[in-house]
């Protein structure tokens, strides 16, 4: 009984050795991680444009993730989204940003909206985080701020090469202006004006607004309708108001050119409006079928298979990440001071995995901002048909 009770134990001891030793290298070859925050809008009738966000971050997480994750200087990082959900309320925005300051996160991306990014500056600022917003106030990306990253092409970036191009090429010399009562298509809207007239556009209606809880748009549209405009533009207008503003202008009996400066969703659109949104333009995701590259094409492939549907602009909406994890690779420095990934912006330069041929990422900006505070993404512009976007026409910023 002595031998055998012995030999249990040397067993045991031995047993209990070799799971302390795996344990051990298993604690040991893990990977650190790499916290990268949201904040922004998923949830209301802009909930598109952050799922958009989420979605297409946690898709290129999960594929890092399952490639080893990121090698920034000597370390290697699974990368991990936090995500908060600001509902389009500044106030909720504030709180979200403090949530990503409380976590040690740096780098975070969003908000969606004008007057979310406005208010989490000073908690960025004070907390030393870069944040990579959706929106265009050029405050916000101008000296003397210095920590929010334009995230997307700003309207007063598209919005002229809109319509010059229509001008051009489809006889628009008449422009009316509809927009949300709201800071955010306001200012798009009022940018919009200046853009059209500096082209020799006639204004034609730019003072009807509607209320974003509005749900008959008829008597909103039927003056600007009754100034016969080629083209009505809807500025700044959130996915869910796109088809109802579009369905009522055309049962009207409008006929012209509709167009947005904001993206779209192309499912919203045909579920909402039908063959009533074709021919609508609107900025699209920073990709087409003829300059997609093969990862972009894989990236559509594992975001449609996680969540079941693909939005074109998470076209866009992936770059955020790759700029984050890029830029800190080019300076592992950064990961947890953001003056050096300041520093390196100005020279960053790497592969665009998103595109064929020989693009790169690189930050611009400096025509509009005075310094490079913008990603570098194609400005793909696009019109809607039978279901689908097709690309109109693609351009670039400085």
């Amino acid at each position: 009984m002595k031998r055998r009770s012995i030999l249990k134990s040397v067993a045991a001891a031995a047993s209990a050795s070799a799971f302390i030793s795996v344990s051990s290298l298993a604690a040991w070859a893990a990977n650190d991680t790499l916290k990268i925050g949201f904040v922004g809008v998923t949830s209301g009738p802009a909930a598109a444009w952050g799922t958009s966000n989420v979605r297409s971050m946690q898709t290129r997480a999960a594929w890092l993730n399952e490639t080893g994750g990121v090698t920034i200087g000597d370390k290697t990082y699974d990368v991990e989204i936090v995500t908060f959900d600001d509902q389009k309320d500044p106030k909720r925005a504030i709180a979200g940003m403090e949530k990503m300051a409380q976590e040690g996160i740096h780098y975070v991306v969003g908000p969606n909206v004008d007057d979310g990014a406005a208010a989490v500056r000073p908690v960025a600022e004070q907390n030393g985080i870069i944040y990579f917003p959706y929106a265009f106030p050029k405050e916000l990306y101008a000296p003397p701020a210095g920590n929010a990253v334009l995230g997307m092409i700003a309207n007063y970036q598209s919005g002229p090469a809109i319509y010059k191009y229509l001008k051009e090429n489809k006889g628009v010399n008449k422009v009316a202006f509809v927009a949300a009562n709201e800071s955010d298509p306001l200012s798009q809207r009022d940018g919009g004006i200046t853009a059209a007239k500096a082209l020799g556009l006639e204004v034609v209606s730019d003072n009807v607004t509607y209320q974003v809880d509005t749900t008959d748009f008829t008597p909103v549209l039927t003056p600007v309708i009754q100034s016969m405009p080629d083209l009505l533009v809807l500025s700044g207008v959130a996915p869910a108001n796109a088809p109802q503003l579009i369905r009522s202008a055309r049962e009207l009996g409008y006929q012209g050119l509709i167009s947005t400066e904001t993206a779209q969703d192309a499912t919203v659109l045909q579920e909402g409006a039908g063959e009533l949104a074709n021919g609508f333009i609107s900025v699209g995701g920073a990709s087409t079928p003829e300059i997609a590259s093969d990862t972009m094409k894989e990236f559509v492939d594992r975001y449609t298979k996680m969540f079941g549907e693909y939005n074109d602009e998470s076209n866009t909406k992936v770059y955020a990440l790759e700029y984050i994890v890029e830029t800190l690779k080019a300076n592992p420095a950064a990961i947890d001071n953001v003056d050096e990934f300041k520093k390196t912006m100005d020279t960053f330069s790497a592969a665009n995995p998103y595109m064929k041929g020989d693009s790169h990422l690189k930050y611009v900006g400096t025509t509009s901002f005075g310094q490079k505070r913008q990603v570098f993404v194609p400005m793909v512009v696009n019109e809607f048909k039978d279901g689908k976007f097709e690309t109109l026409f693609i351009a670039e910023v400085d």
